[in-house]
């Protein structure tokens, strides 16, 4: 599906309806369009990106590819084009999944293309061009930034999700830990760093987004992608600290464990502990010699119980005051 519109001068919207249309605003100097390409065809694909803009073949790759493509930013002189990955979906089990989103931005156009289904940042802004003025006021840049932001925030309601997940593990690691609850800390662990993987990069392009000498982006609007940059920072700081405390239920899981199988094993100790001396006095009196006085004696069956239970109760005596129990 291909949606596109056209800012006037006057900052009127019209809908375009065909490809022709999109071309001939090519060389338009007043007003802007943006073109939105969703799950296209590769016919329809080819048309717009190859045939109409003439996009570098490497970017128009990248924008086909369906492996994983790092975030970036390329300057091409007369357009920009930039890898940002949103989020998916939160999941309550704290999974990442991320869709790729590639944009193009131009001197009077902005090209958004994705493969996924649905990129809810583009449909959220492309809802607010009719209802918020400041998308078709401040030029294709701020509607740049605008989707951007929306990409970004939307970065937050997972962190709340994870920030939930680890209270909740970290309660189940000091009543009852189980294997299952090792497994979850793991894969909140591996999405962390994932989710790591993904922010830097990003920082890094709305860094220079927002800094750097580039004519296509207005000195009046760096200060918007500035304020992405400050977001994006503030969200990468509090999953450094996600990250730690994800480290620390992880060691906490394996001092608790490892506590337990303590416990395990010194019970285990006392018992073979106070049964070796028992089971030396059973074979001392169950060897078969012949000359032995005490197989003779009349008490000699309790008397040995007698020294079983002795023997016994003393252990526990020594291992109580060792506070070994």
């Amino acid at each position: 599906m291909i949606r596109a519109v056209f800012s006037t001068p006057e900052n009127q919207l019209n809908y375009i309806q065909s490809p022709d249309e999109i071309k001939a605003l090519l060389s338009t100097t007043e007003g802007f369009f943006w073109v939105s390409l969703e799950s296209t065809s590769p016919a329809e694909f080819k048309s717009i990106m190859q045939d109409i803009f003439q996009f570098h073949p490497l970017t128009i790759e990248d924008c086909q590819s369906v492996g994983y493509q790092s975030p970036k930013v390329d300057d091409f002189s007369s357009y920009l084009f930039m890898i940002f990955h949103a989020l998916a979906t939160t999941n309550p089990d704290g999974s990442l999944e991320t869709r790729e989103l590639d944009c193009f931005l131009g001197p009077n156009y902005l090209v958004t293309s994705f493969l996924s289904d649905e990129m809810p940042p583009v449909s959220a802004v492309w809802n607010r061009l009719n209802r918020d003025h400041r998308l078709i006021q401040n030029g294709v840049d701020f509607l740049c930034h605008a989707i951007l932001d929306h990409l970004v925030d939307d970065y937050m309601p997972y962190l709340d999700v994870l920030d939930d997940e680890i209270d909740y593990l970290e309660d189940q690691i000091i009543d009852n830990p189980q294997r299952d609850t090792l497994q979850r800390i793991l894969n909140l662990k591996h999405n962390i760093v994932t989710l790591r993987r993904i922010l830097n990069p990003q920082r890094e392009i709305l860094n220079r987004l927002s800094r750097d000498d580039i004519q296509l982006i207005r000195k009046s609007n760096r200060i918007y992608f500035r304020d992405i940059y400050d977001h994006i920072v503030r969200i990468q700081d509090l999953s450094e600290s996600i990250r730690d405390i994800v480290s620390g239920a992880l060691d906490t899981y394996l001092s608790v464990t490892s506590n337990r199988l303590n416990e395990v094993m010194k019970a285990l100790t006392i018992v073979s502990t106070i049964f070796l001396p028992l089971s030396f006095v059973a074979g001392v009196f169950g060897m078969n010699f012949k000359y032995m006085p005490e197989l003779g004696w009349t008490w000699g069956y309790p008397m040995v119980w007698v020294l079983f239970i002795l023997i016994s109760l003393g252990m526990l005596i020594f291992f109580k005051r060792r506070d070994w129990l």
